[in-house]
This record gives structure tokens, sequence and C-alpha cells, in this order.
């Protein structure tokens, strides 16, 4: 199993450079980052730099969205950071939450994300590609490599997942879940008649190593809050009707809203109506055999990677304790 880290890009950025260099020394794969630019710095810009402090590590967003942004700037970004690091870049993506809702904008649509899958993947590896009409080519790229990797709940995104992702990343560590949800896109794959064991899964979800429980729970009580917020649009689409797990749907009861200016964010007071026992299967906390297993249940269902959010406040004593006592036994 391969680990990620996933930050935020809170300034200064050279605290991000920093913590990601930290990171590749303790044995980490990937770093990723949120791509949410009125909320946070432009992870582009910082990538550039995390990938010139480092000499190994894969960067990319968890998860950028067709919305934003041109795709063929999207793509040219790819590009250029892989022709001057060595294809040492990944495209997370999804439909869109907060970097098109501070905007005053609604998430994009899943034909939408599946065309920018393709047009942004297709030019960052040097292919031809129909775009506006037009059929367009970077000349430039030689030897170019990008795999996109996309991050759904419902149903339909699910599909489009096995239909047209490379790897599959779904932000909660809950063993049932992440089982259900792989079968899902499992099955989408082999249905769109790809092979459905050549797609990587990804699990994301925050980490806090340590004894002190209710600590815990309280610096990552917001992940509960932001996965709530995705799935509170797949009830209003769907009811709940079995689109999804149940075990998504029935926390979400409680909640009143949410406030994106504590996105992702330690102490969110909007983040009250998650229980405990969501925050304990969503995210991995307690002492190291709690990690430990937790992530030797996650492998057996076949995830290829975990990526932790360190959106709390012990980051470098988590990314020290998995690159000690983790990484190397699982």
């Amino acid at each position: 199993m391969d680990f990620g880290v996933v930050f935020q890009c809170d300034p200064p950025a050279s605290t991000v450079v920093e913590l990601a260099r930290k990171a590749e020394d303790a044995g980490f794969s990937h770093v990723w980052t949120f791509d949410s630019h009125l909320l946070w710095q432009e992870p582009f810009v910082i990538y550039s730099q995390i990938l010139a402090a480092t000499s190994r590590v894969v960067v990319g967003p968890m998860v950028t969205n067709p919305g934003t942004r041109d795709w063929t700037v999207i793509a040219s970004q790819f590009a250029t950071l892989n022709e001057m690091f060595g294809n040492r870049t990944i495209c997370g993506i999804g439909r869109g939450d907060s970097a098109l809702r501070t905007l005053g904008a609604q998430p994009g649509t899943i034909a939408e994300m599946k065309q920018c899958v393709e047009v942004v993947r297709s030019l960052a590896r040097g292919e031809t590609v129909e775009y506006r009409g037009q059929q367009l080519k970077f000349a430039w790229v030689d030897n170019g490599a990008l795999d996109v990797w996309v991050a759904a709940y419902g149903p339909r995104a699910l599909q489009a997942t096995g239909e047209v992702g490379d790897g599959y990343i779904l932000q909660l560590a809950d063993p049932d879940i992440a089982e259900w949800m792989i079968t899902a896109v499992r099955r989408s794959a082999e249905q769109a008649g790809r092979d459905p064991l050549a797609i990587k899964f990804c699990v994301a979800a925050p980490a806090y190593v340590g004894d002190d429980l209710d600590h815990q729970r309280e610096q990552t009580r917001w992940f509960g809050g932001m996965v709530g917020n995705h799935v509170a649009d797949i009830v209003a689409r769907y009811g709940a009707s079995g689109a999804v797990p149940q075990a998504l749907t029935d926390y979400i009861e409680g909640r009143k809203g949410y406030d994106y200016a504590k996105h992702g964010r330690a102490g969110n007071t909007h983040t009250d109506f998650v229980p405990d026992e969501v925050v304990d299967r969503f995210c991995i906390l307690g002492p190291l055999e709690n990690h430990l297993d937790r992530l030797a249940a996650l492998k057996d269902l076949g995830v290829d990677q975990f990526a932790l959010y360190l959106q709390h406040d012990a980051k470098e004593q988590t990314l020290a304790s998995y690159g000690k006592d983790i990484i190397p036994n699982v």
C-alpha cells in the first residue's frame, strides 16, 4: 500500500512545501492538496516548489474540478510540471464543491467531469483531442504521462469513475462503505469493457495517532461535516433509497447547513451534528494498533493508497508516527 498526505494550501506556502519535504523523508509517496482558490492559495504554484524541494513524491489536487479553469489550462499545468520534474504529477478530480460554491456556482455535471477527464489526460500525455470543435495537441509534450483519479460518492459518479478513471478516491476510511463503493466502481468498469483490476483505489481521511480520543475527535469532526455536505446532495437527488449505503445517509438527518468559511477546519460549530461513532468510522484515530488494524482491513479490500488529511494540531507528529511505525508495517 502506498501512503499519501493531503494538505490545505494555507499561507505561508513555504510551510506546505516544508511539510511535503518531511512527508517524502517519512516515506510517503504522494502529496495532495485541496484546490479551492478563494479559501486557500493557488495549488499549482505551490506544486512547482514542492517538486523542486523533493525528488520522489507525486503531487496533485484532491481534488480539482472542470469549472474553475479551462480544461486546456489544467492540462498545460500538469504537462509543464511533468516536463520540468519528470512525470511526477497526478490529477484528482470531482464535480466541484467549495471551489465553485464559494463563487456562487453549482458543481458541474457528471458528463462535464467525464469529458474533462478525457481532455486533460489526453493533452497532458501528448495526444490529440477534440475540444470546443477544435483538434488540439500540445506539440511540446514528449513522453507525457498523467493519471486521473475521480472522487465520487453517488451512483452516477461512481459509474463514471469506472468508465473513465485511472483511479478512484473515496474520502472516508470506513471499510464497509469502502467495500460497497469499490464494488460499484469495479462493476461499472467491467460493464464499460475496462479491466476493473487496473483501477487504483485511494481512501483519504484524517489520521491522528495518540491516546486522547476525545481531543482527536474534536480535531477531526469537521471531516464528517465535509462528507455530509456531499452526501446531502445525493440524498436530495435520490432520497434514502439505497443509492448510497445507509450508514452515509442516516447521520446527516441533523445537518442544518454548511459554512464554507470553515471548510476543512477543526473546531467547526456547524459539524456538531456529526456523532462520535461517525468520526471514529470515517477517520483513523487512537493508538498505533488502531491505525494498523484499519489499514490492514482496507488493504485487504484492494485499497492501493491511504491518503491522510493533516488538518489538525499534530501534523508533524503524525507524519513522524506514520513514517516510523506504520508505513514500514502495512
